[in-house]
Order: C-alpha cells, then sequence, then structure tokens
C-alpha cells in the first residue's frame, strides 16, 4: 500500500476515503486507538536509521544527537504517554448541573472529530509530524500529513514509513511543494494543525475559514530571555546558551534575545562565550553542532548581523571561523546593543544569533516586552520569588521557564501553545487529546423532574417559580 500523494488533484481522494473510512467507525475502541499508537512507534524505531540519516543531509549536517534526542526519543515518549493514558482521557466526565435542573446529570463524551490535518514544519521534521498524529490518533481521528517540502529526504523517508504500518485512510502522507501546501490547507478537515511560521499560519487561518474549519496554529515570534537583577549569571548564560544553539538556534522556542542589566552586559557575554566552548571544544565543525538548513536561511541570517553592525552594533562570534569551519554552519553569534529598530530586533531570528539588550529597571524591561506581540515562550532567570512574580504575572506568552529555556515543550503534562502572534490552541498530552476531540455536553434528564413549572401556559406558580430563581441562580 502507498501513502505518498504527490499530486494536488489526488489529495481530495485520498481525503474522501479516509473521511468515508471514519464514518464506518466514529468512535473508536480503545484497543483500536492504543494499537495505531503502537504501530506508529514500531515504525518510528523501525525506521529510525533511515530518519536520522535522511535528517544529516537535509540540514547538510546535523548533530545524530539533535535528531536522536529531538525527533525520535521526545515523540516517542509523547506516543507511550498518549497510549498509557487514552482509556482514562476517552471516559465521560461527569460534571455537575444547576440546582435548578437537577435531578438532571450532565456529561462531557468526548468524540473524535474525524479527519485531521497535519502540516509540520521543517525544524524538527520527525518531532513536529509525529507528536499531532500521535494525539490525533489518540483521540481517535483519521491523520492526513504534509511534511515541510524543505527536508525533501526526510519527507520521503516519513512517507515510506507511515504507507509501511498504515492504511492510508489511517494515515497518508502528502509530498509536494508550495502549490500542494496550498491545497492542502483548503480541504475541508474537521481540524487543521499547523506548526510554522506566523506570516504562512495567517495564510493557513484564512484558507481555514473558508471550510469553518478549526484550527490549531503552532507558531513562533521573539521568545526573550530575561535576566533578573537576582539571577545567577554564569548558570543563566549556559541554559541560554543551549537553548540558542540546540539545532543550531532553529528552534521556534528558542531565546530570541536576551534582557539583562546594563551593568552585567560584559560579564554575561564573557560567560556566553565561556559556555559555548564548553559545549564545542572542536569549534564549529564539532560533530555535535548542526548545519543551517540551507543557503537562502544563512545568507538570511548573515544579513541581519551584517545589517546590525553596519547600524553600530558590536557583533562577537563565540567559535573559531576559519580554513576547517563546516560548509553550511554559522558560529554561534553575540549582537551587543543593536539598534530596537533594526532587523534582528523585528524578525523572529530562528539561528545562532543572540541579540543582548540592556535595561536600567525591570518596568522598563517588562514595557519592552510587552509593547511586542506576545511571544511563544518567556525565560525568566532569577532566585528571587517576587522577581520571578514580577515577569510571570505581568507578561503574556504562550508558556513559560523558570532557570530554564525549551524544557516546557518536552513537559506534556502541561498544554503547549502560542498566544496572540504566536498562535492559538494546544496540544501535548491530555491537552493535545482534548485539542483533537470533539467534547459533547450532554444532559441527561429522568422523567421524573421539575422541568414542567417552565410549560406554558404561563400561570401565577410558574411566575413564582420564576421569581425564585433568581435567588438560587
Amino acid at each position: 500500500m502507498t501513502s505518498n500523494i504527490s499530486q494536488t488533484d489526488n489529495l481530495s481522494a485520498i481525503f474522501s476515503a479516509a473521511r468515508a473510512a471514519h464514518l464506518t467507525d466514529p468512535m473508536p475502541s480503545v484497543e483500536l486507538r492504543k494499537e495505531r499508537l503502537s504501530r506508529l512507534e514500531t515504525a518510528l524505531l523501525k525506521y529510525e536509521t533511515e530518519l536520522v540519516a535522511a535528517m544529516n543531509e537535509d540540514f547538510r549536517h546535523r548533530s545524530d544527537a539533535d535528531s536522536s534526542i529531538f525527533d525520535i526519543t521526545i515523540p516517542l515518549g509523547d506516543i507511550r504517554r498518549n497510549r498509557r493514558s487514552v482509556k482514562r482521557w476517552m471516559k465521560p466526565r461527569r460534571v455537575g448541573v444547576p440546582l435548578h435542573l437537577k435531578p438532571a446529570r450532565g456529561r462531557i463524551i468526548p468524540q473524535p472529530k474525524g479527519v485531521v490535518g497535519v502540516i509540520s514544519p521543517w525544524n524538527f521534521p520527525v518531532y513536529l509530524a509525529v507528536a499531532p498524529i500521535a494525539a490525533a490518533l489518540a483521540a481517535g481521528n483519521r491523520v492526513m500529513l504534509k511534511p515541510s517540502e524543505l527536508t525533501p529526504k526526510t519527507s520521503d523517508v516519513m512517507a515510506r514509513m507511515i504507507s509501511d504500518l498504515f492504511d492510508p485512510t489511517e494515515v497518508s502522507v502528502c509530498t509536494g511543494g508550495v502549490e500542494l501546501s496550498q491545497a492542502f490547507s483548503s480541504l475541508p478537515f474537521d481540524h487543521l494543525f499547523f506548526t510554522g511560521s506566523t506570516r504562512v499560519g495567517r495564510e493557513v487561518a484564512v484558507s481555514a475559514a473558508r471550510n469553518l474549519t478549526p484550527v490549531t496554529l503552532e507558531l513562533g515570534g521573539k521568545s526573550p530571555a530575561i535576566l533578573g537583577e537576582h539571577a545567577s549569571l554564569d548558570y543563566s548564560a549556559r541554559r541560554i546558551a543551549f537553548g540558542k544553539i540546540a539545532n543550531a538556534g532553529q528552534i521556534c522556542v528558542a531565546p530570541d534575545y536576551v534582557l539583562l542589566p546594563r551593568n552585567q552586559l560584559e560579564a554575561f557575554a564573557t560567560a556566553m562565550e565561556s559556555a559555548v566552548h564548553d559545549f564545542f571544544p572542536a569549534g564549529p565543525q564539532s560533530p555535535d553542532y548542526t548545519g543551517i538548513l540551507n543557503d537562502n536561511h544563512l545568507n538570511r541570517l548573515q544579513g541581519l548581523v551584517t545589517e546590525a553592525k553596519a547600524a553600530g552594533a558590536e557583533v562577537r562570534e563565540l567559535l573559531p571561523k576559519d580554513a576547517a569551519h563546516a560548509s553550511g554552519k554559522m558560529t554561534p553569534t553575540l549582537i551587543l546593543n543593536p539598534p530596537l529598530d533594526s532587523r534582528v530586533m523585528r524578525e523572529e531570528i530562528f539561528g545562532p544569533v543572540l541579540p543582548l539588550v540592556t535595561y536600567d529597571t525591570a518596568e522598563e524591561a517588562r514595557s519592552f516586552v510587552n509593547s511586542r506581540p506576545s511571544p511563544l515562550a518567556l525565560y525568566v532567570f532569577s532566585d528571587d520569588q517576587k522577581e520571578r512574580e514580577f515577569w510571570l504575572n505581568g507578561t503574556l506568552s504562550g508558556g513559560a521557564c523558570v532557570n530554564e529555556t525549551a524544557f516546557h515543550v518536552v513537559a506534556d503534562t502541561m498544554p503547549f501553545g502560542g498566544v496572540g502572534e504566536s498562535g492559538m490552541g494546544s496540544y501535548h498530552g491530555k491537552a493535545g487529546f482534548d485539542q483533537l476531540s470533539h467534547l459533547k455536553s450532554v444532559l441527561i434528564q429522568p422523567k421524573l423532574n421539575g422541568a414542567f413549572v417552565f410549560n406554558p401556559p404561563v400561570s401565577g406558580f410558574n411566575r413564582f417559580v420564576a421569581k425564585a430563581l433568581r435567588k438560587i441562580v
């Protein structure tokens, strides 16, 4: 069997087949959902070597550790936790009803939505495809996946991987370019799940709106890391360095810039350089250091640095750049106090470039963050509880970490998602199951009840009851 749909004209056919299959079994059993999740795990393990090799080729060089941990181990955890918990999540949920409706009872029944479309990005091409698929399968849905055309080798392996273990009416992979992506997002899915840039997310939302298709948008933005007055400088530098250079900074929740007290600028820059040298003692050619996806992306990153430098900002490359510098890689780069209207401070960076922006007062820094679109993540570094609360309670972001970066994404006991321009909707764990289920409200009314008091014709007794209700509702 094959599920690799490469022609736009075939999208409607595969969608119709998946919709028809769903209607034959609109409420899959817990056993079938678990079995599908087990097949997804088997597929990931069976094709692990090919996937890692394909990602390495697509990125021109990708750290085996990045690929193995982020794109194999983490989604395996998602699959297994969904499988362990799906029986509990599927059960009807009891809810109370107002006093004037008793003895009626309330229930919420999670139902599959039907056919879920997933559009995944290039930066974690396996994880950010498999995690939504796992949530959709746990919720009892059928799935169509459109992986990124920017990682074609990985997309081809995933197409073979899925077709090897799944019937196309269960899960299918649709490979192709921008034209196919546009046709894909125009299908009348029962839910559309998109991970990518804010710009493309807007286009996907508009396309889905024509079919009134509900969407989950996992976008990005400029996620700040804030050093408070009570932060441990060396510790903070190491955690921020990790979050910025993992996958060469090509992460939607990577720290996009650092806000720090003016008198700590030089010490923090030195601590960042020390941390990066500790992580990559062999320099940029280290096998643990991932390359930039393609020349277009690399040229864009270099352009951001060049523009900031020309505007008077100080630029520091943190690893040596010499003849042995691996092709397609970019040395981690700090930009000290860039102009706030420069592109590096307006655009999401998505690479190993980190602006350092100083502040004089915490209020000034918080106003700076709040004057910009709400970020996908916010990172607060402080050992003082009041200082942490100042930032956590006084800013709006999709998620946040205290004295850490990025790791909240893999804590699937908590919802993960954006707010405002960084996205809408959330997933991971039960949040993903609920997001891709229809939570149907059901009122169960015994035959012996008091609903007769609302029946016409309206009498004095009805009016008495209506007045009494105002005191108890």
